[in-house]
C-alpha cells in the first residue's frame, strides 16, 4: 500500500463519523503532518554534541544554594537547548534541523571515548563543560570544533591550545586583567592578596599577580588563608588578623582568590581596615550578570529564566554564546554543513557574534578565546565593564584582557 493510498483509506475511516467541522479540523491536521514529512525530507541535518560532567559536584543542590560569584547553577545543555529554540526561524528558512546530542563522562578517559563516539556518529560540533585535564586529553582524539564554556583554566588557552579549541568562557588572565584595570580607573594601586591552598588557587593567584605587574598595582603582602575544623588552625581563616597592617604599610583594597568561595564570601566588611574587596567576592568580573541592563540583555536574561527557571550565570552565558557559534558557522553552508567548514567559519577573521554586550565578538587567531567585555559587578548590579575607559592598544582594546598576541604560548592560528 502506497503512503497515498494509506492516507486516503485513513481519511475515509476518520469521516465516518465526524461532523463538517470536525472533519476540517482533520484535514488540516494531516497537511500539516504531511507538510513536517516533506520538511525533514527535504532538511539537512545538522548533530551538535553537549559534552557535561557526570555528578557534577558544582551542581550539587546545597552547593548552588549558595550561589557563590563565578560558579555554575545549572547544566550547559540548558543553555544550548535555548539557543537552538532562538535560531529556529533561521534553521527553519535554512531547512537544516539540528539534532543535539548530549553525553556525561565521570573521568577523562571517558570524556575522550565519548567526544570520539560523537565525532564518528556525525557530530559536526561540540559544546564541552568539562575540567581542563578532561578538555585536554578529550581534544587530542577529534578534528571536529570543540567549544569550551565550563573552564577557565590558562593551560588551556596557552600550552594546551588546539586549532580545533575555542573558548566562550573567558580565561583566568581575562579575569584578572578586568579587575587590574578597574583597580587602576579607581586608583586602588596597592593591594593586600588573600589566597586559599588548592592547586586552583595557586594557578589563579599567578594570574593575578601577571594582571598587577601588567598594571603596575603593587601587591603590599601574599597571604595564604586555610579553612579547617581543628581549633589550633583557626586563626588561620581569621579575617581581622589577615587584613591588619603589613609590613609594607596599608592598602587600597584586599583581593581574595577563592576558588571555593566559603572563605571569599565572608571576608567583605569583616576586614581590619574600611577597604573594598574584589575578587571571588565583593567585585568581581563576569561573562555574565543577571541585571545587566543594556543591549539587550534584560531580554536575554528573562527568556532564559523562563526556559531554566534560574537566572543566568556566566556558564550558561558561555554555553549559550557557543551554541549560537557553531549554528551561525553550519547556517553558512546549511544544505550540508560538517565540521571542517564549520571549523574554517570559526577560524576566520571577519566571524562575528551578538552577544548582548554591544559589541560584535570574535575569536582570537592565536589561542581561539573568544574577545568579550566583562561585567563589573558585586552581586546586585553591574555597576561597570571592562575594558575600562582609557586603556588603549593598539589594534583591539578587547585584547587588553588576557595573553595579547605576542606574549601567548599559543598559537593555534598560525
Amino acid at each position: 500500500m502506497t503512503d497515498r493510498t494509506f492516507s486516503l483509506s485513513l481519511w475515509a475511516a476518520l469521516t465516518l463519523t465526524l461532523s463538517q467541522g470536525e472533519r476540517g479540523q482533520v484535514r488540516r491536521a494531516l497537511m500539516g503532518v504531511t507538510l513536517a514529512f516533506a520538511f525533514n525530507a527535504a532538511a539537512a541535518t545538522l548533530t551538535l554534541g553537549v559534552m557535561q560532567r557526570a555528578d557534577d559536584e558544582r551542581l550539587a543542590p546545597q552547593r548552588v544554594a549558595l550561589a557563590y560569584p563565578g560558579h555554575p547553577a545549572g547544566p550547559a545543555a540548558e543553555a544550548v537547548d535555548m539557543a537552538v529554540k532562538e535560531s529556529q526561524f533561521e534553521l527553519d528558512a535554512a531547512k537544516l534541523r539540528v539534532v543535539i546530542e548530549v553525553r556525561a563522562a565521570r573521568n577523562a578517559d571517558e570524556a575522550k571515548t565519548l567526544l570520539l563516539h560523537l565525532a564518528k556518529a556525525g557530530a559536526a560540533g561540540v559544546v564541552l563543560d568539562l575540567p581542563a585535564a578532561w578538555v585536554t586529553a578529550a581534544a587530542q582524539s577529534v578534528t571536529v570544533p570543540l567549544l569550551n564554556a565550563g573552564e577557565s583554566a590558562e593551560t588551556l588557552r596557552q600550552e594546551g591550545c588546539r586549532a580545533h579549541l575555542f573558548h566562550t568562557l573567558p580565561g583566568e588572565r581575562m579575569v584578572a586583567d578586568s579587575l587590574a584595570q578597574a583597580m587602576l580607573a579607581r586608583r586602588w594601586t596597592r593591594v593586600l592578596l588573600l589566597h586559599g591552598g588548592g592547586a586552583g588557587d595557586a594557578a589563579r593567584l599567578e594570574q593575578v599577580q601577571a594582571a598587577l605587574k601588567r598594571y603596575r598595582l603593587t601587591p603590599v603582602a601574599v597571604k595564604a588563608f586555610k579553612l579547617s575544623a581543628d581549633p589550633r588552625e583557626r586563626d588561620l581563616a581569621n579575617p581581622l588578623l589577615l587584613t591588619g597592617t603589613t609590613a609594607r604599610g596599608e592598602y587600597d583594597a584586599v583581593w581574595v582568590v577563592d576558588g571555593d568561595g566559603e572563605f571569599a564570601r565572608t571576608l567583605p566588611y569583616r576586614i581590619a581596615l574600611p577597604r573594598p574587596v574584589v575578587g571571588d567576592a565583593g567585585l568581581s568580573a563576569q561573562a555574565w550578570a543577571p541585571r545587566f541592563d543594556r543591549y539587550g540583555a534584560p531580554q536575554l536574561e528573562r527568556r532564559f529564566s523562563r526556559a531554566a527557571h534560574r537566572p543566568m550565570t556566566g556558564f550558561d552565558w558561555a554555553a549559550y554564546i557557543a551554541a549560537k557559534a557553531l549554528l551561525q558557522a553550519a547556517l553558512e553552508q546549511a544544505a550540508a554543513p560538517n565540521a571542517a567548514q564549520m571549523l574554517k567559519a570559526l577560524s576566520r577573521p571577519d566571524f562575528t557574534l551578538d552577544g548582548f554586550k554591544g559589541v560584535r565578538l570574535g575569536f582570537r587567531a592565536w589561542d581561539r578565546q573568544l574577545r568579550q567585555p566583562m561585567l563589573l559587578t558585586d552581586g546586585l548590579a553591574v555597576i561597570g565593564s571592562a575594558p575600562v575607559e582609557g586603556v588603549m592598544h593598539p589594534k583591539n582594546v578587547l585584547d587588553t584582557l588576557g595573553a595579547d598576541a605576542g606574549e601567548s604560548a599559543c598559537k593555534a592560528g598560525s
